[in-house]
């Protein structure tokens, strides 16, 4: 035996002898056993590089700024591959190079948007147009609605608080506009930057779309060979449920608002309600965000059908509770499905939880984020009840292992 294999044996010795000195309770074998102090240091080490980072947080304002000009190309091309990433899949099939299904997709997606802005822009312009002309008759019924209210009873015994409280406002308005234009040159600014923000985004979005589409597979190739041969399986698992939760809900939301668009847009025509196209395209746009999209989008349907008559109104309800009803009950279950299986609740929360953090970014990312959150968790549940019944099973019972968490 060599000097190698002396010491490997001696230091063997020395574990055994110390693993019987200081024996692991089943408790701590489930939780990790030494492992759990490795990952406790770990964490400890890791907030203090957080810590020393945030003092010395200015040596980072260029990773920021590159950071935030990119982001937004990014997350607009990933919303976008998932929509077109299935038709270029299809080609694939029919034995189309990938490269060609990317050109061919793109060639359509230009022919659908000139025709769009050839027989959509005059008839949009023309409606604008007529909302402009008709917009001071407009108020006049307002002015008159408001006339009617203030002669009921009812209303009559608070227009005079009403009053007082508009000539306090008419006496504030000089100030408060003075305020605003105070820091009128750095709202110029920042409007400009907004719009030249808006530019890059969308002439370099197709770019980055182009070689998402292209190279996609080559990405999770690559990023799975950078793992650990053991932890290979399980993230190429999460990597396939993430796209699969995340495209569903994308493909679907966008599928559901189009046809939410197409039957408001019959609906108005039918009823013959003022400005139906326009109506229709806010309300297809709004719908992408579930619960919250409804009601914003119906709002300025209600204000033209009100100004209209009492009638139109009527006939407005009418429309939106068919709409509604026939997209819950035939639309949604069945090009949404159940992938994500998230309780509306939870939605609501979401929502209102991630708009309160990030704004409308926040309103519209809330929901995917959530769905790739909840497969990490879910992996992470399967494999704490993986562990429970390898320690714990014999005592009262083992958690029930569905067919997709076994292990593979």
């Amino acid at each position: 035996m060599s000097n190698e294999d002396n010491v490997r044996q001696e230091t063997k010795n020395k574990k055994e002898k110390l693993r019987l000195s200081f024996p692991e309770t089943r408790f701590m074998k489930f939780m990790g056993g030494k492992d759990l102090l490795f990952a406790l240091i770990m964490l400890i080490l890791i907030g203090i590089a957080i810590f020393i980072f945030d003092q010395v947080s200015y040596i980072f304002k260029p990773f920021i700024i590159v950071f935030n000009t990119i982001v937004a190309p990014i997350i607009v091309s990933i919303i976008l591959y998932y929509l077109f990433n299935p038709l270029v899949n299809l080609m694939e099939r029919y034995n189309i190079s990938r490269l060609w299904g990317v050109i061919i997709l793109f060639l359509v997606i230009i022919g659908v948007i000139a025709l769009a802005i050839n027989l959509l822009i005059p008839v949009i312009g023309t409606q604008f147009k007529s909302f402009g002309n008709n917009f001071p008759h407009y108020v006049d019924k307002v002015n008159q609605f408001i006339d009617n209210l203030t002669r009921n009873s009812l209303i009559s015994n608070f227009y005079g608080q009403i009053q007082e409280q508009l000539d306090a406002l008419a006496n504030k308005l000089p100030s408060m506009v003075s305020d605003y234009f105070n820091g009128f040159g750095s709202k110029v600014k920042n409007f400009a930057e907004a719009i030249v923000n808006v530019g890059v985004v969308i002439a370099t979005t197709p770019f980055v779309l182009f070689f998402m589409l292209k190279d996609s597979h080559h990405f999770k190739e690559y990023s799975t060979k950078l793992m650990p041969p053991k932890f290979r399986k399980d993230y190429h698992d999460l990597l396939d449920k993430m796209s699969v939760q995340v495209g569903s809900y994308i493909q679907g939301q966008i599928i559901v608002s189009f046809c939410i668009g197409i039957l408001l847009f019959i609906g108005y025509s039918i009823i013959g309600l003022d400005y139906s196209l326009i109506l229709a395209s806010i309300a297809a746009v709004t719908s992408v965000v579930p619960y919250l999209g409804p009601t914003i989008a119906i709002s300025p349907a209600i204000i033209i059908a009100l100004i209209t008559s009492p009638i139109m109104l009527l006939k407005l309800i009418i429309v939106w509770t068919a709409v509604q009803f026939i997209e819950g009950h035939f639309i949604s279950p069945n090009i949404m499905g159940k992938t994500l299986k998230i309780h509306p609740l939870t939605i609501i929360f979401i929502l209102l939880s991630a708009g309160n953090l990030l704004g409308v970014v926040g309103v519209i990312l809330g929901i995917p984020a959530y769905a790739i959150l909840k497969v990490l968790v879910s992996h992470l549940y399967s494999m704490y009840k993986r562990r429970y019944n390898k320690y714990y099973g014999d005592d009262a019972g083992e958690y029930e292992i569905t067919n997709d968490e076994q292990i593979r």
